[in-house]
């Protein structure tokens, strides 16, 4: 057998994220449980979440009592600069 028939494969070292076996799968694979595990997974149900729907905050607006008076306060646009 010449070498330009065989047919190159590549493979990476993955653990199992279930047993924490470790196996060999196709290089840039996404699958992260062995073959034992995948049955046992597959039947387990799926996660339910809940549909929330995305909120803005509501009275954010917060009031400042000075008991000092001649202070000022300053306040500006900006981060951590």
């Amino acid at each position: 057998m010449e070498a330009e028939e065989l047919e190159i494969i590549h493979l990476e070292l993955k653990y199992c994220e279930r047993c924490g076996g470790l196996w060999m799968r196709p290089l840039g694979s996404q699958e992260v449980y062995c073959n034992t595990c995948v049955a046992p997974i597959s039947e387990l149900p799926g996660v339910r979440r809940r549909k929330s729907r995305p909120r803005l905050p509501v009275n954010d607006r917060v009031e400042i009592k000075c008991q000092q008076e001649g202070l000022l306060l300053v306040c500006s646009e900006g981060g951590n600069a």
